[in-house]
């Protein structure tokens, strides 16, 4: 594709670890069986992403409202850094933090 530099997945998956961490509520990228993927799958086909990260939240947030904002902030920071088109980031939430102790 004339025009267009080909970024490797590991990067876009960086990308997307980083813009992830960056919202309030998520603790942690979890693990994939997957070595170097650190909780973010990507698939790329014809110059659109799909991604699907796992993450593991805080205590007492709302999964929903999490998952929205890690969707959006994933897409955005994705569409500003590469031009690739990303069609969906799919949040699995595979864990809490556990609940504070009561005192």
């Amino acid at each position: 594709m004339e025009g267009h530099s080909l970024i490797s997945t590991d990067v876009i998956a960086r990308y997307a670890a980083d813009a992830t961490l960056e919202i309030d509520g998520v603790r942690r990228l979890v693990e994939s069986a997957r070595p170097r993927h650190q909780g973010v799958r990507v698939s790329e086909s014809g110059g659109t992403l799909a991604l699907e990260l796992h993450v593991g939240l805080d205590w007492g947030v709302s999964a929903p409202s999490v998952g929205i904002a890690v969707q959006e902030r994933v897409a955005e920071y994705l569409g500003r850094m590469t031009d690739l088109h990303t069609t969906t980031v799919d949040v699995v939430v595979d864990d809490f933090s556990p609940p504070p102790e009561a005192g």
